[in-house]
């Protein structure tokens, strides 16, 4: 598999290293984690209200990155922007499985956008590029396809399929289930974070990973 990221999307500021996972072995949940993930949210919840989110300057590059392709509206919201806005809410995470719970408590604390993708379903390769409104979008939760506009961001595969589209909204082709063996991983940032950020995060999030779910990475894209 291929990762290619196109210069007209780096040029708008995006930046982020991509990686697969092999060797996966996928649960339920796990007590270890469970324990460690209450210490992490503990630490988080003093220092979070509206306002830490509202003038972080990372979730302020995601908004950045938004309005240069013209979405200004709160329903564009980054994936860890929304997440640190269900923890104030909810006081705890959402609870998925393994290896999606991971890298949403690696993205609360790190505030950057991640995901995974269940590399079974993905056809053929990879692109980060501006969409053309003629891609296939089936967002996760959903059965039917849906719209995208023109100049939009997203990780599409070679057969036209969007596997995130901006750091907003995943799929349902590519979910990560308890049969996920195999995944490929993004750890995207924007313009106010920096390439030292963006390694130190994807390092945190495969020894977390390999700690709780075994697996070996291979690289396809580092931004250092």
């Amino acid at each position: 598999m291929k990762f290619t990221f196109y210069p007209e999307v780096q040029n708008i500021g995006l930046t982020g290293c991509y990686f697969l996972m092999h060797d996966l072995k996928n649960k339920a949940d796990d007590e270890q984690f469970a324990q460690l993930k209450t210490e992490i949210i503990t630490a988080i919840l003093p220092e979070l209200h509206e306002a830490s989110i509202e003038n972080n300057p990372i979730l302020q590059g995601f908004r950045n990155l938004h309005a240069t392709i013209g979405k200004t509206s709160k329903k564009y919201t980054s994936s860890p922007e929304n997440l640190l806005r269900y923890l104030l809410e909810h006081k705890n995470l959402p609870h998925v499985n393994l290896v999606v719970d991971i890298y949403n408590l690696i993205s609360v604390k790190n505030k950057l956008a991640l995901g995974a993708h269940d590399t079974r379903s993905i056809e053929g390769d990879i692109t980060l590029r501006l969409t053309t409104g003629t891609e296939n979008f089936v967002p996760l939760g959903y059965t039917e396809v849906k719209s995208v506009s023109s100049g939009d961001y997203a990780y599409v595969d070679d057969a036209n399929d969007i596997l995130c589209w901006l750091e907003v909204r995943q799929v349902e082709k590519t979910k990560v289930t308890l049969d996920t063996t195999e995944c490929f991983y993004i750890v995207q940032g924007n313009a106010n974070t920096p390439s030292d950020y963006i390694k130190q995060t994807t390092y945190e999030l495969i020894a977390l990973t390999k700690e709780f779910c075994g697996g070996q990475e291979e690289f396809l894209y580092k931004p250092w």
